[in-house]
Parts: C-alpha cells; structure tokens; sequence
C-alpha cells in the first residue's frame, strides 16, 4: 500500500578522505553565495552564524585543489565573496548526483516509503 506524500527524503552526504564532507549544507551555502555574492548574506539567510559559514568555506577552500569561494573584505567599495569556477564546477557535480540519486533511484526510495509505519501508528 502506497503512502500518500513523500515521507522519505534524501540528503546527499559525500566524504572523503580529506577532511572534508560535501553535504547539503555547503552545498546551499554555495548556491547562497553565488546568489547574494556575501558569505555573511548568505550565512544570515541559512540561519547560521557568519563564523559558521566562514569555517565551511575554508573548509572547502583548503580541501579543494582550487578555491571554491574567492572573497575581499569591505571597505569603502564593500566586500563580497564569489563563487569561482571551481565552486561552480563543484556545486554543479552535487546537484547533478543528487538529482540521479532521486531519479534513478525512485523505485528504491518509493519502495522503502512504502515499507514506514503509517504516520500516527507506533
């Protein structure tokens, strides 16, 4: 019996061996950055602390061959941040991987959806 509305959801997660792990989180702070071209924007827009999101952009820029973000402080023309070529490259990999995860693994995820308690039951 099918459940009715998505209950499963799927949050891509990769880990290397580096110290790095590319999840949704970076990913978003990515997709934010770009959009807004301010790592604290983008920070305040998540939720999360500018501190935070500086950490995970380091995070990325140490464990990539390449800085993902390139960033100037302010001044009297203001700061900004940018997502560089390799951030783009990076970022576009994530969601190409996350949309084959949801595509090709439809089956799967709809089967597992349909293997929950009903919502309510325990």
């Amino acid at each position: 019996m099918t459940q009715t509305g998505p209950r499963l959801r799927i949050k891509l997660r990769l880990e290397y061996d580096s110290p790095l792990i590319l999840g949704p989180g970076k990913a978003e702070l990515l997709s934010r950055i770009a959009r807004l071209g301010s790592i604290s924007a983008a920070a305040r827009e998540m939720g999360m602390s500018y501190k935070r999101a500086w950490t995970l952009v380091e995070e990325m820029n140490i464990a990539f061959a390449l800085p993902v973000i390139e960033s100037a402080r302010g001044g009297p023309k203001g700061g900004g941040a940018t997502v560089t070529p390799t951030g783009e490259k990076v970022l576009h990999h994530y969601r190409a991987l996350e949309t084959l995860l949801l595509n090709e693994g439809a089956t799967d995820l709809n089967a597992l959806n349909d293997l929950l308690r009903p919502e309510g039951s325990t």
